[in-house]
């Protein structure tokens, strides 16, 4: 009993030292033991093609007429035996295909002695080569950051769809997208003053510069008073565009076999000929052009007769594209490049150059469509479209159709 008394007594004793012991340590730690870190600011490295502009001497220039690579570094102690180095890697850039007017940029160590340690050649706006200098050479191609904005366009034509795209602020491009997609049902040498197009698209934007039309995905084009609409559509894992009855404007036939030209002298049955200086018939359509335009084929088929006719077609191409139809090219300069007797032809596809071969006062295309063997006004056929919506599709496509349509039915209201 005394014995647990005093061992009662002992851990009471204990106890009270622990808790005074436990009160006297200071709640808070002194100010002095904790230091809060000093905040460095890191100023952020200025990288231009990947490369720290900051820890180089910069110097740009454009390349000069008839300038190349080696003429370019001459003054930066770089040797033949470099440039033939770098000539060697053709696979990844080949220095021959740098052109007077791109920009390039020098980049030389900041030693008492610079050395040149990188040659940049910008290729296009937005891609460009990397030649590294020093300890080795190496070459590698890069791609400056760009953004895609989605945009909507709208304009009038008063005197071409070129023009009307710069009167209106308008990538110029935009006028080759637009006539691509309506190849087959506008003809874009007979736009008249007044025609109107509305366009939903993307473009992409290298700082605040276009650097082209990214994909255009839906547009109306109102030509002579008549609503040509196009919509974008994946089918079949195919992107294509159809209007909006859903059949595709992807035709059997071009509407035009040359971009950007004008009709001279349409088809007639009694014309006044230039050189013969009679009246007969004028079985096609001329398309006045400037000599060594590009003609493409306006389907597919095969080159039926190729040849020259002294007192008449000049030069000229007649291609066979079903059991009913066959085309005629004649008055070419040239022939497409290894195009012979037999060989099968897509649409689009080269054929040959306008010149004035032949039976010719000047440069033009004299263009002819045949049906059964007969000629026909080339200006009104009407070919028949392909790949249509699909049924499977069909619910999909209306969806969309409905809200494509109002959306540039909208914006032709308020452009009005």
């Amino acid at each position: 009993m005394k014995k647990d008394i005093l061992i009662s007594i002992g851990i009471t004793s204990i106890t009270l030292v622990l808790l005074f012991y436990f009160q006297s340590i200071p709640k808070t730690i002194p100010t002095h033991v904790i230091q809060e870190p000093e905040l460095v600011m890191v100023k952020p490295v200025a990288l231009e093609y990947n490369i720290a502009v900051d820890s180089f001497l910069v110097i740009g220039g454009k390349v000069k007429r008839d300038q190349n690579l080696s003429q370019m570094l001459a003054n930066y102690k770089v040797s033949s035996q470099t440039i033939d180095q770098i000539s060697k890697q053709s696979g990844v850039f080949d220095v021959k295909q740098i052109r007077a007017g791109n920009k390039y940029k020098l980049f030389l160590t900041k030693d008492s002695v610079p050395e040149l340690a990188f040659f940049v050649y910008e290729h296009t706006l937005t891609d460009f080569v990397v030649i590294k200098l020093i300890d080795s050479i190496e070459m590698k191609l890069g791609v400056k950051p760009t953004v895609v904005e989605k945009k909507m366009a709208s304009g009038t034509i008063h005197s071409n769809l070129w023009d009307a795209m710069i009167q209106n602020n308008i990538n110029p491009m935009m006028s080759i997208e637009l006539s691509e997609i309506y190849a087959w049902s506008i003809d874009f040498f007979g736009l008249q003053k007044g025609d109107q197009f509305f366009v939903v698209y993307e473009e992409r934007f290298l700082d605040s510069i276009s650097v082209g039309i990214e994909f255009i995905h839906s547009a109306l084009f109102v030509h002579q008073k008549k609503d040509f609409y196009a919509i974008s559509f994946n089918q079949n894992n195919q992107s294509s565009y159809f209007d909006e009855e859903g059949n595709s404007l992807r035709r059997a036939f071009l509407k035009s076999p040359l971009k950007f030209s004008h009709i001279s002298s349409r088809f007639s049955k009694n014309r006044f000929h230039p050189v013969l200086k009679i009246f007969r018939a004028h079985s096609g359509v001329d398309y006045a052009a400037a000599e060594g335009t590009s003609v493409f084929s306006i389907g597919d088929g095969f080159v039926a007769q190729k040849g020259y006719q002294q007192n008449g077609a000049g030069n000229y191409v007649k291609i066979k594209h079903n059991s009913v139809y066959t085309t005629q090219y004649s008055h070419l300069k040239a022939f497409a490049n290894g195009l012979k007797n037999g060989d099968r032809v897509t649409q689009g596809q080269l054929i040959g150059y306008v010149g004035k071969t032949g039976l010719a006062t000047g440069p033009h295309l004299d263009f002819r469509f045949y049906k059964n063997g007969e000629p026909v006004d080339p200006l009104k056929v009407e070919a028949p479209s392909v790949e249509p919506i699909s049924e499977s599709n069909r619910a999909v496509y209306d969806s969309l159709k409905i809200e494509t349509i109002k959306l540039l039915d909208q914006q032709r209201s308020n452009y009005r």
